[in-house]
């Protein structure tokens, strides 16, 4: 009896090249033939210091850019050929998404779920499921202005949910956090790994994550220098940001 077919991955990145013009006339490679693979129910690590590659990427997922060459494909739609497609299938948070000073959580998540195509009863439904399951009930109500850094990020996170997407982009989603709010945040990214939904997270903040991920993805100069589980690339002994020094010097081959 023949093996059932694989489940193709929920984000999917071949070969991706994006280049710009400096300044000066010259070329400029953002991202160098960059490939990696994001499967439902898991949450993988995109790591990599400043302007190694890690925003620029996530943007082209998100139909934000356009890539150079390759291609970025959400729930097999295509980021070129079918940009609705992958919005209708990503959510995307980044730590610089705004949120109207003058809107409440509610306010804002029932005007994107009328842009996502929902009924009057989908969107109560799930602005209602939302602000229980991500804890917005204390300050649903209250203006975003009025808010601090963390609420208006589970807020942001609120909003890439509403169309309950299957996979999400996270470009540094606890830069603005303290503590508390990156841990409360994180656990309600586990939440949604245990859920089926596939998450790729960039973050400096290793030791926040380093328990977290399925795997990592390691990349310098818009390469991928090193990728695996963290025992992969930790080994018996070590850390995550002893692994990703290596990486990023040469040591591990990816």
């Amino acid at each position: 009896m023949s093996s059932p077919p694989a489940t193709p991955p929920a984000i999917e990145v071949t070969d991706l090249v994006k280049e710009y013009r400096g300044s000066d006339g010259s070329l400029v490679r953002a991202v160098d033939h960059l490939s990696l693979t994001v499967a439902a129910g898991e949450i993988v690590g995109l790591l990599g210091a400043n302007g190694a590659g890690k925003t620029t990427t996530l943007r082209i997922i998100a139909t934000l850019l356009r890539p150079t060459a390759g291609h970025a494909r959400v729930c097999g739609f295509d980021s070129q050929a079918d940009p609705v497609g992958v919005r209708r299938s990503l959510g995307y948070v980044s730590a610089t998404t705004g949120v109207p000073d003058r809107l409440t959580a509610r306010e804002l998540l029932t005007s994107f779920g009328r842009l996502n195509g929902l009924t009057d009863a989908e969107v109560s439904s799930r602005v209602a499921w939302l602000i229980d399951t991500l804890a917005l009930t204390s300050y649903a109500d209250r203006p975003a202005g009025r808010l601090s850094s963390g609420q208006r990020q589970r807020i942001s996170l609120a909003r890439a949910l509403v169309h309950d997407p299957p996979a999400l982009v996270l470009d540094e989603p606890t830069n603005a956090l303290d503590v508390v709010g990156s841990r409360s945040l994180l656990d309600t990214l586990e939440h949604l790994r245990e859920n089926g939904h596939a998450l790729l997270l960039s973050t400096h903040r290793l030791h926040e994550i380093e328990h977290r991920c399925n795997r990592f993805v390691i990349i310098d100069a818009g390469r991928v220098v090193a990728a695996g589980t963290r025992s992969e690339l930790v080994g018996p002994t070590g850390d995550l940001e002893s692994a990703f020094f290596r990486a990023v010097a040469g040591g591990i081959s990816a």
